[in-house]
């Protein structure tokens, strides 16, 4: 892949993104836009399908655009304190969001066990307790 010339279509295919999604991120200022050549059509490069796909990457491990964009700041990984605590932040939410589904998995599990041993109920144990609020999730 050359270093520059690329259109925002091509670094959309290569980074697997929309070209909207790259759009996006220049609006934030994740990705830097870059100057219109000669022929008023922006030409990109390389470096803008890494980092498009170190944003996709750092997405898919859980990391927020806010959290992304610091982590874009410290790229060169020498602040490496900085870095942990950013993905330390990211694994402590990312355990409570699973205790939290863990939760939500036991009372469904409960209601479904409920419905099926309760079947003549006049109303569904489900239904019932989305209405009523309980069992808590």
């Amino acid at each position: 892949m050359p270093n520059a010339g690329l259109t925002i279509g091509d670094v959309a295919d290569a980074a697997g993104v929309g070209i909207e999604t790259i759009r996006y991120y220049e609006r934030r200022g994740l990705v830097p836009q870059p100057g219109k050549a000669a022929g008023a059509y922006r030409r990109y490069g390389a470096g803008h399908v890494d980092r498009i796909r170190f944003i996709k990457r750092a997405q898919a491990l859980g990391f927020s655009l806010e959290e992304i964009e610091s982590l874009l700041d410290l790229e060169d990984g020498a602040d490496r304190r900085r870095i942990r605590r950013i993905a330390a932040a990211r694994l402590e939410d990312t355990r409570r969001r699973i205790t939290d589904l863990k939760r939500i998995e036991h009372a469904l599990a409960h209601l479904l066990h409920e419905c099926e041993t309760h079947a003549k109920s006049p109303r569904c144990p489900i239904i019932a307790a989305i209405i009523d609020g309980g069992p808590e999730a």
